[in-house]
């Protein structure tokens, strides 16, 4: 019996004719453009990853076919909402099977899909691959075409259209602080493995010894991995600008130059999976956790550069006038608003158990205080540069942050003082600590004003996500001998290998 070739539908998903695409207004003129340059690609290209990132900040992806995409590029695919619903450690959190999942979103009930629109401006061939593979991200939509409300990148457009609207631009730089470890075995870590119960983490080996800051010997130890990584990036189009080794052993640091907002969130999701697959394929194991439970290591943070610029004249805001230097009245009043808003976002920035180990005092260049200094690592926000390169640099970001709901909480609390000078926190000698746990940083969350950023149901998406992470923490750590200043094995086995 001879059966036929199925013929796609792809008709249907042409730019430019009938799609959901063009049914609901999707797209803009520049990525209609580059959608119809996509359509010449693929002629080149075997497989496709659509991705997007969770509310976790996770690239969660699917592998087309070429001729599967083209009906997708214009038209989405389904998705199932998993990945919305399961905590870290894949727990589910939100209750999908019930009347009401009680977040506000219907279409979650009975886990139906939603639709992953890819965006063409994303679109990227990925080099030296067999098969030829590329990789867009996609954005998340319900089904009758409005944006997802448990979208990340969604809050994040949001934000930028407010800037928009009032010719202003935010211009956002990028230094990450990472692992790099030698794995010891191939083991997949599943034993034990399940929903809620995190299998054994990756087994690994420093690189180096550590501890002596920028020293080129402990690069060179490095370097047959990050200088093919920053060669890799910058074939995949990211403007990198440095790879440098940091304290602890095996610790990197690498900067990007500034990008636009958005530019910027897709860089992070996209430098942190490429990162892992790249080492990973070399026997190595890369990690954004932010405490690793390796010997001697110094916590990571991920400091977030950011500026913003007046469209109609190119001007940056935070420039100051005179010869004095410093930061301009607008400067101040973007300040002002990352300090009012700090505690009520932090999760946003610092959303893992482990993460708030690198914020305990006995960190002498950690972030400890909610305020704002002049070349002054200890603080919040640190104020770096003069005239047009003037920006302040927000330090408590943990690596393994969501990238979009991260640059999204510094915008709009940036912009909230902006525009309407919101009252700073508190100056010294009274500065508040930021907090000192998820779950401190989880009630400020939970009672102040973040649904103004992220709305209602997003809210109490990531609310119901934390709650499960943290109870789940809480329960190992009362059936187990837990050191406070230690990294545990709950969080090595949660964090280290996923992120």
């Amino acid at each position: 019996m001879r059966i036929r070739p199925w013929t796609p539908l792809s008709a249907q998903g042409s730019v430019g004719r009938p799609s959901f695409v063009a049914d609901h207004g999707l797209w803009d003129d520049a990525q209609l453009a580059a959608a119809e340059r996509i359509e010449a690609e693929l002629a080149h290209v075997d497989l496709i990853r659509v991705a997007f990132g969770d509310p976790h900040g996770l690239a969660r992806s699917k592998t087309l076919t070429a001729d599967a995409f083209r009906a997708v590029l214009c038209n989405g695919m389904n998705f199932s909402p998993g990945p919305f619903l399961f905590d870290t450690g894949h727990a589910v959190a939100v209750d999908f099977l019930g009347a009401d999942p009680g977040i506000g979103v219907d279409e979650l009930t009975g886990a139906g899909n939603f639709v992953a629109v890819p965006d063409p401006l994303t679109f990227q061939v990925l080099p030296g691959r067999t098969p030829r593979t590329a990789w867009v991200l996609a954005d998340e939509y319900l089904r009758d075409g409005t944006p997802h409300p448990l979208s990340s990148r969604a809050v994040l457009r949001r934000v930028l259209a407010q800037y928009d609207s009032r010719g202003l631009a935010p211009a956002v730089g990028l230094e990450v602080e990472w692992y790099l470890t030698r794995r010891l075995d191939d083991e997949p870590g599943n034993t034990g493995n399940g929903f809620g119960q995190q299998g054994q983490a990756p087994r690994v080996a420093a690189v180096n010894a550590g501890y002596q800051f920028n020293l080129d010997a402990h690069y060179d130890t490095i370097a047959p991995l990050t200088d093919p990584l920053a060669l890799h990036l910058l074939e995949l189009g990211l403007p990198l600008r440095s790879m440098e080794h940091e304290s602890g052993p095996g610790q990197v640091e690498t900067t990007f130059s500034p990008m636009t907002a958005l530019d910027a969130a897709d860089a992070m999701l996209f430098f942190r999976t490429v990162t892992k697959q790249f080492c990973a394929a070399r026997g190595h194991h890369a990690s954004f956790m932010s405490q690793p439970a390796v010997d001697s290591a110094d916590p990571s943070g991920w400091h977030l550069n950011q500026s913003v610029l007046d469209l109609a004249t190119g001007r940056n805001l935070f420039e100051a006038e005179g010869p004095s230097g410093g930061m301009s009245p607008d400067g101040k009043a973007y300040a002002d608003g990352l300090l009012d808003w700090a505690r009520d976002l932090f999760v946003l920035s610092v959303p893992t158990v482990n993460g708030y180990r690198r914020l305990a005092a006995r960190h002498s260049l950690a972030p400890t205080r909610i305020g704002c200094r002049v070349e002054d690592r200890s603080a919040m926000l640190r104020v770096v540069g003069s005239g047009a390169g003037a920006h302040i640099e927000n330090r408590v970001g943990e690596p393994c942050a969501n990238p979009y709901l991260n640059i999204a909480a510094q915008l709009f609390a940036g912009l909230d003082g902006l525009v309407s000078g919101a009252a700073a926190a508190p100056a010294e000698p009274g500065e508040l600590l930021v907090p000192q746990s998820l779950s401190e940083s989880l009630d400020a969350f939970r009672t102040g004003r973040a649904a103004e950023l992220l709305g209602a149901p997003l809210t109490a998406c990531l609310t119901k996500l934390k709650e499960s992470e943290l109870s789940r923490y809480e329960t190992w750590c009362a059936q187990n001998l837990a050191q406070p200043d230690r990294t545990t094995q709950w969080e090595q086995r949660e964090y280290f290998g996923a992120y």
